[in-house]
């Protein structure tokens, strides 16, 4: 999971703020969805932490033309090396086994698209505008910075190795509980306050018990945005 912006040329002003909030509130997606989704579905816990480069020191106005702004989850995925194919993975698994596998898979897609759709449902709220998934379908995803999750989320489908008809049912079903993710208030909530210390911290790393404890909404900052 990971998300980079790359101010590029231009002889317009960059917001560096917005910017940053943009970066801070997808990867609390990918963050809140791991966390409240993989419990939700009584799935392994699994450790990550948030990695923070540049978000808190706006560069000088002539670096800003070519420096990154970053922030990514590190690790968070279930499904640590895709295999070549679910099928030859699963060999010799029991149906039990085979059926936790498939759905690590699902969640572990699903974690992919909750980042860029926060993003998307953000920037929605802040213009007062409505978002659907049918205004918002999974391919606009790439002008929320999801060009990187998407191509994860197409690795784990072919390793799936479903015809054409499976495949759309498929991804319409995990991008309908990535929407139903992120309409959720108590998570929405959430992603608001990981995004809001993720803007504030001084470090480099947010370790897990941090992010854990802002999300619980037990750590860090509580003031709402958008």
């Amino acid at each position: 999971m990971n998300r980079s912006y790359l101010a590029k040329r231009t002889a317009q002003p960059i917001d560096v703020q917005e910017l940053s909030r943009k970066t801070a509130i997808h990867e609390a997606g990918h963050a809140a969805a791991i966390y409240f989704g993989n419990k939700h579905q009584q799935l392994p816990p699994v450790c990550f932490q948030i990695l923070i480069s540049g978000l808190n020191h706006p560069p000088s106005q002539h670096r800003a033309l070519t420096t990154p702004w970053i922030a990514r989850v590190d690790g968070g995925r279930l499904i640590h090396t895709l295999p070549s194919s679910v099928t030859e993975a699963t060999r010799g698994f029991s149906h039990h086994q085979k059926q936790a596998y498939l759905k690590a898979f699902d969640a572990d897609i699903v974690n992919l698209l909750v980042g860029p759709l926060a993003e998307a449902n953000y920037i929605a709220l802040r213009d007062d505008e409505i978002i659907n998934s049918r205004l918002v379908n999974i391919n606009a995803l790439h002008h929320y910075g999801g060009a990187a999750d998407l191509w994860l989320v197409e690795e784990y489908l072919t390793c799936l190795g479903l015809d054409a008809q499976a495949r759309t049912k498929k991804i319409d079903a995990l991008f309908g509980a990535a929407f139903t993710f992120i309409n959720e208030r108590g998570y929405w909530r959430a992603i608001i306050r990981l995004a809001n210390h993720i803007l504030a911290n001084r470090h480099y790393t947010i370790d897990y018990s941090a992010i854990a404890a802002v999300l619980d909404g037990s750590g860090g900052l509580r003031q709402q945005a958008a």
